[in-house]
């Protein structure tokens, strides 16, 4: 793969699909236009953040442009089976240690559309850090939801669990990812499993994000997941959770707030919050919950966003299940993990 065919365009304000201007500019026009964006070159496999959002017209001359990094699709096979993935490799890697996200989509949902919604890409362009997106595959769910509510996806060593913990461990040996700053997020079902693989795993994860999810353990079927998606689930911290940020609307109508209450439950223990209450600069207001332990550290923060519903927090429309009112879930949870490394998570 030629990554120099992959470019910013500096006049735009999303990353285009495309490995040349003219190219560039056709896709940027079918965007504009409402209409497909046009095939990308053979290189398939590689491609950007689509452009669906552009304020002005490409100018005739042009522009100056920045590599955009590489979307890389990939495989992995563990025992518990085979998922694809996509992987974001940002432009500033040249074989130093950097900071991996793993980015857990929602029910109905696959990596491109996750990636386009949380615009998680665009900030990995900007501060260099990778970004992994495990799909879930059709034939383990058909509305590609993650298995949180089977009693056999909720260990470690089992099932989806085991194999998310094997293809980010596959993903640090493959680059130099930095050991001590992993991180995994999620909305929805994403959520729940990130939940999961924080208990799970905290030898593997730094810190946690839980956007709209449910803590674990709170279902072991598909009768007791309906039940605590409605009602709110009550579960027994592990006593394993590592430092975890929970975004939730109080208007979800798809998973219960209260969830978002024993998601946190884990790692702020019996913790007194410092509370605050503000509005975002898009609208919608909030209650932000910090939780230190006794040294003084930040080991949980919960927002509570008053309005919405069950879409990411700030995102953007380019994707699905978004609500650009909010605050911003991704800068906000990007804050909470690079202020965590594995070492002092504990």
């Amino acid at each position: 793969m030629n990554a120099s065919f992959q470019h910013l365009m500096a006049e735009a304000t999303r990353l285009t699909r495309a490995g040349d201007l003219q190219g560039a500019t056709a896709a940027i026009q079918a965007a504009l236009s409402g209409a497909a964006a046009p095939a990308a070159s053979s290189e398939a496999d590689v491609i950007d953040v689509e452009a669906r959002e552009v304020e002005t017209a490409v100018p005739a001359a042009a522009p100056p442009v920045l590599h955009a990094g590489q979307f890389i699709a990939g495989c992995h096979t563990e025992a518990a089976g085979t998922r694809e993935y996509k992987l974001y490799v940002p432009p500033g890697y040249h074989g130093q240690a950097l900071p991996l996200v793993v980015m857990l989509h929602g029910c109905k949902q696959d990596p491109d559309d996750f990636a386009a919604g949380t615009r998680m890409n665009d900030v990995a362009l900007e501060r260099d850090f990778f970004v992994l997106y495990p799909a879930q595959a059709p034939h383990a769910n058909a509305s590609r939801c993650w298995s949180w509510f089977k009693h056999s996806h909720q260990r470690r060593g089992r099932g989806e669990p085991a194999l998310l913990a094997g293809m980010t461990r596959d993903v640090m040996k493959r680059y130099n990812i930095d050991a001590h700053r992993v991180y995994v997020a999620g909305l929805s079902a994403g959520g729940a499993m990130a939940a999961i693989l924080g208990d799970e795993y905290p030898d593997l994860f730094a810190a946690v994000g839980v956007h709209s999810g449910l803590p674990p353990g709170a279902a072991t079927d598909i009768k007791s997941a309906f039940a605590a998606m409605k009602r709110g689930a009550v579960t027994a911290p592990t006593g394993r959770t590592p430092p975890t940020i929970v975004f939730h609307g109080d208007q979800d109508a798809t998973v219960h707030p209260a969830n978002g209450e024993q998601v946190l439950a884990g790692s702020a223990g019996a913790a007194e919050a410092e509370t605050e209450r503000a509005r975002s600069d898009n609208g919608r207001a909030y209650t932000r919950r910090i939780y230190r332990d006794t040294r003084g550290r930040v080991v949980a923060e919960h927002w509570t966003v008053h309005g919405a519903g069950h879409a990411w927090s700030g995102g953007s429309a380019r994707g699905s299940h978004t609500d650009a009112k909010g605050p911003d879930a991704t800068e906000e949870m990007l804050r909470f993990f690079f202020a965590h490394t594995l070492h002092t998570a504990g």
